[in-house]
């Protein structure tokens, strides 16, 4: 298979602390430095969230920007993608830094459980970070934590709300959420297919599931996604050293199944984004 594979490094989230695992970047300094090496390695997306200096989760519009200059500075021609997750700030606050025109931007366009609270996105406010996305040309990647979030991403998209060729990722393995299951990984992409003709596609798995996503979206023509904020660990037994190390997992596979890996070039054209 000749498609380059797009590799997507989720740098830190909202969740894991140095507690979890020391190699966890938290300032504005540590993920650009993650973040080079994770790009040096094969990574061509930044899935970025942002930190205040005890660690906790931040939507600060300053922090994002800072964070931009320096993966911009570092990572030159990488596809910068800002989290809008609902961990990271309320309301209208999670779409406060799309202003700064990244390239991408998350965009979940409906609710789930997860582990111990309700992961909320009310139409209203979906709509809302929608039409900001528009309005700034920025392109979401639909996250997509149940079958129906495909449904409505597909529906949104043919009634212009969110216009263009679309970006959809496929999240597995969160508690109480979608389960890391081949039958219904295989039934995520036909419906894609059958529902938005000529999309892409990504795949995210969390926690041991990680490997096992890379692996199928690899094997099957798509796009995939590891970093410490899914996954800190190699296995059971083994910390993961740093964000480039589970790119690099990701690299192998590419690899073995003969996909080559996508350049920053390569996936600005695939996605359809402007040149860097």
């Amino acid at each position: 298979m000749t498609k380059p594979c797009i590799i997507c490094v989720a740098i830190t989230g909202s969740v894991p602390t140095k507690a979890d695992n020391p190699a966890v970047p938290i300032t504005v300094a540590e993920q650009v430095e993650s973040t080079q090496e994770a790009f040096e390695a094969g990574a061509t997306i930044c899935h970025a969230h942002v930190r205040n200096d005890d660690g906790t989760p931040s939507s600060d519009p300053e922090k994002f920007a800072r964070l931009k200059e320096g993966l911009e500075k570092h990572c030159p021609g990488m596809i910068i993608q800002f989290s809008t997750g609902g961990r990271s700030g309320a309301g209208k606050t999670r779409g406060g830094m799309l202003s700064l025109r990244p390239d991408m931007a998350s965009l979940s366009v409906g609710s789930n459980n997860f582990p111990t609270r309700v992961y909320e996105n009310p139409p209203d406010l979906v709509d809302w970070l929608a039409a900001e996305m528009v309005k700034y040309d920025v392109k979401p990647e639909i996250e997509c934590f149940d079958l129906s979030h495909i449904h409505q991403a597909a529906r949104m998209n043919r009634d212009g709300r969110i216009p263009g060729s679309l970006y959809v990722q496929f999240v597995m393995g969160v508690k109480n959420a979608m389960p890391v299951d081949r039958e219904t990984f295989d039934f995520y992409i036909k419906t894609v297919e059958r529902l938005m003709p000529g999309a892409e596609w990504c795949a995210a798995g969390i926690g041991p599931g990680q490997i096992v996503l890379n692996e199928w979206s690899v094997a099957a023509g798509g796009h995939t996604r590891a970093g410490l904020e899914d996954n800190i660990r190699l296995d059971r037994d083994t910390l993961a050293p740093s964000n480039a190390a589970l790119i690099r997992r990701i690299t192998d596979l590419c690899e073995t199944y003969e996909r080559p890996v996508a350049t920053p070039a390569q996936a600005r054209q695939i996605l359809g984004l402007r040149p860097a």
